[in-house]
C-alpha cells in the first residue's frame, strides 16, 4: 500500500496538468487567440512554440499578461495586435493560457 500512494499522487498530478492544457485550449479558442495563432506555424501572429523560445528561461508570465491585455507590436513584427480585455477572457484563464503556452 505505501508504495501504491506516490503511484497515485504522481498518475493524478499528470492528470491535472493534461486538464489544464485542456482548460489552455478551450480558452484559446473561445477568446479567438486561434485566429491569429497557431501552435506551430505563424499565422498573422507569432507560433505559440516561438514565443515560448523567445521567453525560454524567463519568467515572462506578467509581460505576456500586460502584452495580452494592452495589445501592441514589435516583439515578432509590424502586424499589431489588438487589446483583449477581461470579457475576452479572464485573468484566471489568461494565466493558465501563458503558463501552458511557455510550456510548450
Amino acid at each position: 500500500m505505501k508504495q501504491l500512494i506516490p503511484l497515485l499522487v504522481a498518475a493524478a498530478a499528470v492528470l491535472a496538468s493534461g486538464a489544464a492544457f485542456a482548460d489552455a485550449d478551450a480558452a484559446l479558442n473561445k477568446a479567438g487567440c486561434m485566429a491569429c495563432h497557431a501552435k506551430d506555424k505563424k499565422l498573422v501572429g507569432p507560433a505559440f512554440k516561438d514565443i515560448a523560445a523567445k521567453y525560454k528561461d524567463q519568467d515572462a508570465s506578467a509581460k505576456l499578461f500586460d502584452k495580452v491585455r494592452k495589445g501592441g507590436s514589435g516583439s515578432f513584427g509590424p502586424i499589431p495586435m489588438s487589446p483583449n480585455g477581461p470579457d475576452k477572457i479572464s485573468d484566471t484563464e489568461l494565466k493558465e493560457v501563458i503558463a501552458s503556452i511557455l510550456k510548450s
